[in-house]
This record gives structure tokens, C-alpha cells and sequence, in this order.
């Protein structure tokens, strides 16, 4: 392995911890270039563990020897970055949450065929943009039974550094990918719509006839607008939450959880 002491922020190839933003990251126009952002240990090994492909390292030195060390030990063909955590944090914008941070290939997307084959329930995420919600998302998503989880276009990318780890690492355990167009294509692959929303005709969540659908497509909106009037009048079912004390609505995540547990796999 080649550890690099850092002794100032233009050190080569620590870009791409610093000046590189999360669109240059991604690099739409050639994803197969993409790289994204790992933080912590554990989520780091969440990854190595589902197969990401680690390009770097950057950790604090009392790190090398202590909890990356399993890391470093496993990614022994990549560079190491080092230095003192005031040096990193000024390189990175922001102190490490757990002193370790790993760039890591971005990997091809799915086809939706691919990753709904032999899924029963999966969740729709329709314009979601907020990093911490899609995290939670997903980590609800893989502790409560949803095979797949499919994300508009608009929706905030799931490997953002943020969403990863607010997810734990979930993004890397439950399959995923980007769906363009309208959700009744899911129709051709066998499964019916449930879209999440407040309507005059919506019904209760634990309604007997959505637990006996083979496969559902549970359809998850903004965190202010919610889904978009098309969207819900496409569904093959639209679902509330039943609240209590005038409660309008929750939270995306919150309604999340809820909704796959009532109607995942668990």
C-alpha cells in the first residue's frame, strides 16, 4: 500500500476529496468515471463487503493503525491519504464524522428489468430531494422487506455522501436504479401502483386487499408537494396513513417506514 502524508491541500490527487463537487463527481456524461464518497468505517466496509470498487483513502493518521486498519489492509492496491484532522477538515470542508473517508467507483446503472425480476414489493421514490430522506429511505427500504427501490430522475442521488450515510450503508445492500417516464411501465412488469397520498377516495393502509397483491410498486413524493396529480390519478390504488389529532401528513421517511411495514416483505 503507499501511505501519503498530505502537507498541504494541493497535494496530488486529493481532489477528489476536496474541489470536486457532487455533480463533477457523478459525471453524468460518462458515468462509467463517476466516483462517489464513503464515510466511516463500518459504511466503508458495507460497501467493500457488497463488491464497490475503492479508488482512495483519506483518514487521520491515529486511523491507519486503529479502526481503518482492516480497510487499508483489504484496499492494499490503492493510495492513502493522511494527515492531522485539522489538515483534512480544511481539505474536506468538514470535520470526519469517524476519521475515514474512501472515493469509490460509481457502478453501472440497472435496468429496471434487471433489478425487478423477481421483486414483490418495491418503493418509487418521486421527486425526493432531500439527502437525509433518501438515506432513510433506504434504510427503512432494506430493514423491512423492499426488494428494489427505484428513483425519478429528479430525485437526490442515492450515493450522495450525505444519503450514504444516513443510510448506514443500505444503499449498498438493496438494488436500485433510475426510472424515467410514467409508472405505469411498472404495469408491464407485473405490478400494480399504490400511490401515497391524501385524496378524498384514499384507503387505509392496512386495507385487506393490498396485502393480498403479488407484487406492489408503493409510490413515495416530495417532502412538500407530495406526488404529482397525474401520478396519483394513474395508480391502481391510492393510500393514506390514518392520522390522528388533525395530523395532515409526516414526513417522506417517517411515512416510509410505515408504509413498509404495514405492506413489505419484512
Amino acid at each position: 500500500m503507499a501511505i501519503l502524508e498530505i502537507t498541504d491541500l494541493k497535494h496530488p490527487g486529493v481532489e477528489l476529496f476536496s474541489t470536486l463537487t457532487e455533480a463533477q463527481l457523478r459525471n453524468r456524461m460518462e458515468p462509467e468515471k463517476g466516483i462517489f464518497i464513503v464515510e466511516s468505517p463500518k459504511v466503508i466496509r458495507v460497501a467493500l463487503d457488497a463488491g464497490y470498487q475503492p479508488v482512495a483513502l483519506l483518514c487521520e493518521r491515529r486511523h491507519i493503525e486503529g479502526d481503518a486498519a482492516d480497510i487499508i489492509q483489504r484496499c492494499d492496491d490503492i493510495p492513502v491519504y493522511t494527515g492531522s484532522r485539522e489538515l483534512l477538515a480544511d481539505l474536506t470542508g468538514y470535520t470526519l464524522t469517524r476519521g475515514v473517508l474512501c472515493a469509490m467507483r460509481r457502478p453501472t446503472p440497472q435496468r429496471i428489468e434487471t433489478i425487478c425480476k423477481d421483486a414483490r414489493r418495491i418503493v418509487v421514490i418521486d421527486g425526493v430531494v432531500d439527502t437525509t430522506n433518501i438515506g432513510a429511505i433506504f434504510r427503512s427500504a432494506a430493514a423491512l422487506g423492499i426488494d428494489a427501490v427505484l428513483l425519478t430522475t429528479n430525485s437526490c442521488d442515492p450515493l450522495n455522501r450525505r444519503a450514504v450515510r444516513v443510510s448506514m450503508g443500505s444503499v449498498f445492500l438493496v438494488p436500485w436504479t433510475w426510472i424515467e417516464g410514467d409508472i405505469s411501465q411498472l404495469h408491464g412488469l407485473g405490478f400494480k401502483t399504490l400511490a401515497m397520498a391524501l385524496t378524498d377516495n384514499s384507503l387505509p393502509l392496512d386495507a385487506p386487499i393490498l396485502k393480498q397483491e403479488e407484487r406492489l410498486a408503493i409510490v413515495m413524493g416530495t417532502e412538500g408537494d407530495g406526488l404529482p396529480k397525474e401520478t396519483i390519478a394513474n395508480a391502481d390504488y391510492v393510500v393514506r396513513i390514518p392520522m390522528a389529532h388533525g395530523v395532515d401528513s409526516l414526513n417522506v421517511a417517517a411515512a416510509s417506514a410505515i408504509a413498509f411495514w404495514e405492506l413489505g416483505g419484512k
